[in-house]
């Protein structure tokens, strides 16, 4: 069984004043550790839907093989991205999904693979966060047609999960990562890409 890792960074980053995947922590950018966390995590093959900066990030990112999928209606939110996501890997042998959000750089190769062990067709599973799920959040390929149909707005996949809780797999990932998403500059201590510096 193959999980593939789903790398969602296709949003303009409007309340941190730009596109969150050029955004650079500790030497990287953030869509660069997304898709090395994925990789690390054991994924592959790794897709990253690009949106509103989609032509800088592949002038400026070092993405390997990662396979770069256009959302051409990121701005209608983050479930079009997953759309596209999902559209794309239907082309794969991958039996599950494995998203990851490019603005949670506190996700964990580890949490990656705890939460996807043993992930097949049938797979719905997602981090757990003390009283929180959160990422990563693992799609079997069962489940993508339904996910894809009941996606909307920034939503992405929340109503289908909550519609099949039952056949959902929290996993604890507290103790390898840390579910913090960086919604404002004031949440890390990088400027905003193309900010200016002294």
């Amino acid at each position: 069984m193959k999980t593939a890792g789903l790398v969602l960074a296709a949003g303009a980053g409007r309340r941190y004043g730009g596109p969150k995947a050029l955004v650079r922590r500790d030497g990287a950018l953030l869509v660069e550790r997304a898709v090395a966390t994925a990789r690390a995590g054991g994924l592959a093959p790794v897709f990253v839907v690009v949106g509103a900066a989609a032509d800088r990030v592949r002038a400026e990112a070092d993405l390997g093989d990662a396979v770069l999928v256009d959302n051409p209606e990121w701005a209608s939110g983050m479930a079009s991205s997953l759309r596209a996501g999902l559209a794309a890997l239907r082309a794969t042998d991958a039996s599950a999904a494995a998203v990851l959000l490019v603005d949670m750089p506190g996700v964990t190769a580890a949490a990656v693979a705890r939460v996807t062990a043993g992930a097949d067709r049938q797979t719905l599973a997602m981090g757990g966060y003390d009283d929180r799920r959160g990422h990563p959040v693992v799609l079997g390929r069962d489940h993508w047609t339904g996910v894809a149909e009941t996606a909307t707005g920034d939503a992405g996949a929340r109503a289908y999960l909550r519609a099949h809780a039952a056949a959902v797999t929290v996993v604890p990932c507290g103790d390898v990562a840390d579910d913090t998403d960086l919604d404002t500059p004031d949440d890390q201590d990088t400027p905003p890409p193309g900010a200016q510096t002294s």
